[in-house]
């Protein structure tokens, strides 16, 4: 046998049907377990708080009145007939589905930056940034993978609709580059029709569950498509537009039956990242993530730039990573930051230079900073996760590149590592590092307190007058209905007063609450309950 032949090494054991190799998790695997068990436990350890209470006694009212009741959107149902098969309350429910919420939060994350990029470590980057890479005022509410809010919006519906949209771009931009070849395709040689229906019924339940993350998400569908999208013809715009009438189908049948809830995206979107009190403060809960700006820039130089001619055999025989590294030589020899020059892999591309806005993501970018800009004047803060995710993506690509780095990476690279620390310890590190262990005091998540001393006495779907600002946002999660101060129905028996309110003679004492000092009383008389009314905003939230 001559030296340069090779030879196979036997297999043995279970692992001989696989030829000899045994399966190894990847950086992404790997980093995506440990964030998911820190975050779980973490999100367990921070009572309910915010808008906790409303996700509650939206599983609760179901629960006691049936699908005849009021408008509940396909998660609030999907929570509600696995509170019937579990026996769990809305409370329970709510710390059940964090952890799922955050699997899909993950599992879409990975696929996402996979159709990025074949770089194993861009994904760990990525949700290195989306956790820290934010601002140094704290932000709060759903819609981001930011390490605070999650302790307290886990378990929202905004995070669930988060991971479905990553994971609906995710198959969008698959489809729409279309560098893989498939087995099965149609007589156009384009992918199936029942792929891209299936699509449209994704984005159709992403708006359903939440409108305002819904517009985001259509947006990012514009941008993958437009800047992916090659060979237009009838097929493929016949295929798109079966995603959009399927997608407009769904809502429409689900705003028939009513599925959608009127107004629920703008209540919970409200109480997002606080009370905004101005540009400034939107600027400090975001500036850091502005880092992957300048990421952002050079993809769009590469997408301006000449695209070599390669034929279809020399694209099929590269391997993306192959690919990678050639684009990023190319790109380094060059000058990083002056040509930008893109290495083509997909059959039939010609010499050419293109525009810059056909990069996905910086389309991704302005369109959701559009919508972000008009979505914080008017309340609607969750925008700004889907707006900063381009950046923080783009820059994980690109330090995901091989080494040796040219001197403007390293630069970049250097930048975000000192953002994400400053971004890590000025705001988000309270988030895993408790209280009892905060050497330095870290902005710790809100500590609301429970009322399961007041739940203990008062019956489901019995009425309480309260003006209390913690009470008024959290019974209603055990299915205790709020009854207006002067409201003469005979059934309303119960007050939960503050310490500043003085009891009615007609009330007696049964419980109070060590901590907050209020007190639960039940009234032995009907009349109008002598409770002042202070002017508290239920929209708005105390932290």
């Amino acid at each position: 046998m001559s030296t340069g032949a090779l030879v196979r090494r036997a297999a043995r054991g279970s692992t001989a049907l696989r030829g000899g190799r045994a399966r190894r998790l990847t950086p992404y695997q790997l980093s995506g377990l440990l964030f998911w068990l820190v975050m779980t436990l973490a999100y367990w350890r921070v009572p309910p708080c915010c808008e906790a209470g409303q996700h509650a006694a939206a599983v609760e009212r179901l629960l006691r009145a049936g699908l005849a009741d009021a408008a509940a959107s396909p998660y609030v149902l999907a929570q509600n007939a696995l509170a019937r098969l579990t026996g769990l309350s809305g409370w329970q429910l709510l710390r059940v589905c964090g952890p799922l919420n955050l699997l899909v939060l993950l599992t879409g994350l990975g696929r996402l930056v996979r159709v990025l990029s074949p770089r194993p470590w861009a994904p760990v980057l990525a949700l290195a940034f989306m956790s820290v890479l934010w601002g140094t005022r704290p932000g709060w509410g759903g819609g981001s993978l930011a390490l605070l809010p999650l302790t307290g919006s886990l378990g929202y519906p905004s995070a669930f609709v988060l991971g479905l949209t990553l994971w609906a771009w995710a198959l969008t931009g698959a489809r729409a580059r279309d560098l893989r070849r498939v087995r099965y395709v149609g007589p156009s040689g384009l992918r199936s029709l029942s792929g891209y229906a299936a699509l449209g019924v994704l984005y159709g339940v992403v708006a359903l569950v939440d409108p305002v993350l819904g517009v985001a998400a259509a947006a990012g569908a514009v941008a993958f498509v437009a800047g992916w999208q090659r060979g237009w013809r009838g097929a493929v715009w016949g295929r798109w537009g079966l995603t959009g009438a399927v997608a407009a189908g769904v809502i429409a049948f689900g705003t028939h039956a009513r599925v959608l809830p009127q107004g629920y995206g703008a209540y919970e979107a409200l109480g997002s990242f606080g009370s905004f009190g101005g540009f400034g403060e939107v600027v400090g809960q975001c500036w850091l993530a502005l880092l992957g700006v300048p990421a952002l820039w050079m993809r769009a130089r590469r997408a301006a730039g000449r695209v070599p001619r390669r034929t279809a055999g020399q694209a099929d025989r590269l391997t993306d990573r192959q690919a990678d590294r050639q684009a990023d030589r190319q790109a380094d020899r060059q000058g990083w930051l002056v040509t930008g020059w893109a290495v083509g892999r997909a059959p039939g591309q010609t010499a050419g230079r293109a525009a810059a806005w056909r990069d996905p993501l910086v389309l991704l970018f302005v369109l959701e900073v559009l919508l972000a800009g008009y979505g914080v004047r008017h309340g609607f803060g969750e925008l700004l996760g889907p707006a900063l995710l381009a950046p923080q993506c783009a820059l994980a690509v690109e330090l995901a590149a091989e080494r040796p780095w040219p001197g403007p990476r390293r630069t970049l690279g250097w930048a975000a590592a000192g953002g994400a620390c400053l971004g890590f310890l000025t705001v988000q590190a309270g988030a895993v590092v408790p209280r009892s262990l905060d050497p330095v005091g870290f902005v710790q998540p809100p500590r609301w307190p429970s009322y399961d001393w007041a739940a203990r006495h008062i019956g489901p779907g019995e009425p309480v007058v309260t003006d209390a600002y913690y009470a008024v946002r959290l019974l209603p999660g055990y299915g205790i209905e709020l009854a207006d101060a002067h409201d003469h129905r005979p059934r309303v028996r119960w007050l939960l007063l503050t310490r500043r309110e003085r009891l009615p003679g007609d009330a007696v004492v049964v419980d109070w609450s060590r901590r907050t000092g209020e007190v639960l009383a039940r009234l032995t008389g009907t009349r109008d309950v002598p409770v002042a009314a202070r002017p508290t905003s239920r929209l708005t939230t105390r932290r």
